[in-house]
């Protein structure tokens, strides 16, 4: 794909994934309002100029998207906000009892979390592919060279959890790092024996504890040897346009012999732009074409070579790659409910471990990192895409149940000083309370901006 391509596609990705996710969150807060008899008076996406506004309903409730789609508000029927005629006084949210108020604001992150449960749901029921745990030689020096993995042996379990792909083993190795823990991980090899390799996570330091855990420790999937044989061939790739051809077995580049696709791969990712001679077999009968590698952005945003193939796989290759995890209807809903519950738990646990300082405050990251995954996911799939929706979707639900003011949590907060002190907290408490969650949230996103722009610069 054109690196124009590549943008409008991290766009849309970008804006459907936000869309997504801010419609269900206040949808949240406008059903429940609506069922305990509440009058909703606006229902917003996005802020700034009006897009498009409608008036629709019985209460003739204003329905309007904003030019900047980073948020939405549910406004609704309130004597603290203005006059409210005498015969609507019974449908202000300040004259909702205490229960009501507080189930109409938990609302929102709660449909976050059954957004989250859902989309784990229909993974679960058709299938989620997964990279199978084989691990690599573990580089020198490494928590994992140390605890004695052996290159080709696959992870069967991790802190006596059954694990079946890679991302399995992240999520609980985070977890245990939080912890600072001393785990036991079970391998097992082609021939069967089975191998325990300990752990102590607690000699990591508090920045290597992020989403890199896996190479901080040594632990990478290992790199299967994988013949040099064409399998598909995208249209109008430069591979196209040079006649390769399903089955084409690579002998050589620029005259030099070519051992496996890995090979082949990482001579293509450094010759954007370069002429390269490639030296083709096919059924017995040799061939030399040239091509020229087209320059893309890759992963980490640097430009690398891509001619527009894939791999001929085995079905005995493919299952050392990869597996696919599927459950039944009961099964789906078991597993679901579990994957939300462990994510929602690990990222309250991250959010802690970052303000005790025992976890690296570069996992923040503000709408160009998001942007960017949603553009990556995007182009690997539909099940990766909704996998990142589900993962953002509980992010943003826990991170609206944080006790600060003008988050959810916040109004949650004061609702439990009300239920403690017996009255509502004074207007005074609020206002001042307000400012500074206000100046919370400003340097939050700041510090989420600063990231972002950190990881342009060292890409």
């Amino acid at each position: 794909m054109s690196l124009l391509g590549n943008g409008l596609l991290t766009a849309l990705a970008f804006l459907g994934a936000l869309l997504m996710l801010i419609v269900v969150h206040e949808w949240g807060h406008y059903w429940v309002a609506r069922r305990v008899g509440v009058k909703v008076l606006r229902f917003s996406i996005g802020f700034g100029k009006p897009l498009w506004q409608s008036r629709r309903g019985p209460d003739q409730t204003e329905w309007v998207i904003g030019a900047f789609p980073l948020g939405g508000n549910v406004r609704m029927l309130d004597e603290r906000e203005g006059i409210v005629p005498p015969e609507e006084v019974a449908r202000a949210f300040n004259r909702q009892s205490l229960a009501r108020r507080f189930a109409i604001v938990v609302a929102g992150p709660l449909a976050n979390f059954i957004l989250a449960f859902l989309i784990y749901c229909g993974l679960y029921l058709y299938g989620i592919p997964g990279l199978v745990p084989y691990v690599d030689a573990p580089p020198p020096g490494t928590l994992a060279a140390s605890a004695g993995f052996q290159a080709g042996e696959r992870i069967v379990q991790v802190a006596h959890q059954p694990v079946e792909t890679w991302n399995e083993v992240q999520l609980i190795l985070i977890d245990q790092a939080l912890e600072k823990a001393h785990l036991e991980v079970k391998t097992q090899d082609e021939a069967g024996h089975v191998a325990l390799h300990e752990l102590d996570l607690s000699q990591l330091e508090a920045s290597q504890r992020d989403a890199d855990l896996l190479n901080q420790i040594g632990l990478k999937p290992w790199d299967f040897p994988i013949p040099p044989e064409v399998g598909q061939v995208l249209p109008e790739g430069p591979a196209a346009r040079a006649g390769l051809q399903t089955g084409d077995r690579i002998r050589a580049v620029d005259g030099q012999p070519l051992a496996s696709w890995q090979a082949l791969v990482k001579i293509v990712r450094a010759s954007a732009g370069h002429v390269l001679t490639l030296t083709l077999d096919h059924q017995g009968q040799t061939r030399v074409v040239t091509l020229t590698p087209r320059a893309e952005h890759g992963e980490g945003g640097e430009v690398v070579g891509k001619i527009g193939v894939s791999p001929r796989l085995s079905p005995e290759l493919s299952a050392h790659y990869w597996t696919t995890v599927h459950e039944g209807p009961v099964g789906a809903l078991q597993h679901a409910g579990s994957k939300t519950w462990e994510v929602t738990r690990l990222t309250f646990k991250t959010f802690a471990a970052m303000l005790m300082g025992e976890a690296s405050w570069k996992n923040v990251g503000g709408p160009i990192q998001i942007a960017d995954y949603a553009g990556q996911t995007a182009r690997m799939g539909a099940v990766p895409y909704l996998t990142f929706i589900a993962l953002i979707s509980i992010s943003l639900g826990a991170l609206n149940l944080l006790p600060v003011p003008l988050l959810d949590g916040g109004h949650l907060m004061y609702y439990v000083v009300e239920l403690i002190k017996g009255s509502p907290v004074s207007d005074r408490v609020l206002a001042l309370t307000q400012r500074v969650g206000l100046m919370l949230l400003v340097a939050l996103m700041g510090f989420a901006l600063y990231n972002d722009i950190q990881r342009l610069l060292t890409n």
